[in-house]
């Protein structure tokens, strides 16, 4: 497939080879092993290469931050049990529908957020970004953020861990978000906004719309993007918003032992045989048991 690239030191536009664009930046990367290997897909690389402008030195430069940002937190290793205490207020959950593009969709209530622990919260929060992604549909590779503001006030919005969150969202899970729907925003939110949106790149920021109820232009691009019988009543549908926070656990846990498979997380290394580690299977009940304090 070929696209459109905007060089530095070209006004005109000329044509990408997007398989030789990845083939060179896996290049530049040089070998992985691991759970970076299982990382680095081909659809990854691209992703990285879309978010830096086909530009391969400036995505390696990105791709690399994010491979020691994730042996570093190691957030496909967070389990429910570790942060099922931030989401008993229901203030982030995945939805159970998803757009009329089949994304999945995050629904976010910041009115919600009585977090004291800044690091629980976003520790909480990439969790189910985590879990968004690995149970996206096939083809897809984008989630929707459903982000209700009602009620929300300054102390809902503590503005170190949201530049925290976007700092995170920008640089290491770049083309993951395919848009961001701000229903509505308090008056109070417009100021926070002005401080946000310089933390915000462009490309991120064209994909926030702020959306209000009772106003048709946001009616009918909620509706352009979600069939209103499943879309919640907070958003401007028919269907009923509820969260349960015990049946919510047991989806999660359930996500668990599949994001335990699909990492390997499920096997670790027991004897040495011929160089190479011999693997055995954890028990379920451990892989799921709280880390010992």
């Amino acid at each position: 497939m070929f696209r459109k690239k905007h060089t530095q030191n070209h006004s005109e536009t000329q044509p990408v080879d997007e398989d030789a664009e990845i083939r060179e930046l896996r290049a530049a990367i040089g070998p992985l092993s691991g759970r970076s290997l299982m990382y680095c897909s081909d659809a990854c690389l691209r992703r990285y290469l879309v978010a830096r402008s086909w530009n391969v030195d400036k995505a390696k430069k990105m791709l690399e931050d994010t491979l020691q940002w994730r042996a570093s937190y190691k957030p496909e290793e967070i389990t429910w049990p570790e942060v099922a205490f931030e989401g008993e207020t229901g203030k982030v959950s995945i939805a159970n529908f998803h757009d009329r593009l089949g994304r999945t969709v995050l629904i976010m209530r910041p009115a919600f957020e009585t977090s004291t622990s800044p690091e629980g919260n976003i520790r909480h929060l990439f969790y189910l970004i985590e879990n968004a992604v690995l149970n996206l549909p096939e083809g897809q590779e984008q989630m929707v953020w459903l982000i209700d503001f009602t009620g929300t006030s300054y102390k809902n919005l503590p503005i170190k861990t949201v530049r925290e969150i976007v700092h995170i969202l920008q640089n290491h899970y770049p083309e993951r978000l395919g848009l961001a729907f701000l229903y509505n925003p308090p008056k109070i939110f417009h100021a926070f906004w002005k401080v946000v949106k310089f933390f915000l790149d462009p490309i991120t920021f064209q994909k926030v719309k702020f959306v209000y109820p009772n106003n048709k232009d946001s009616v009918e691009l909620m509706s352009s993007y979600f069939d209103t019988e499943n879309l919640p009543g907070e958003f401007g549908g028919k269907a009923t918003l509820k969260y349960d926070h015990e049946e919510f656990s047991r989806l999660m846990t359930q996500c668990d032992v599949k994001t335990a498979s699909y990492w390997g997380l499920d096997r670790k290394p027991h004897n040495v045989t011929n160089g190479h580690p011999k693997l055995e299977e954890v028990p379920e009940h451990a892989l799921l048991a709280p880390p010992a304090t």
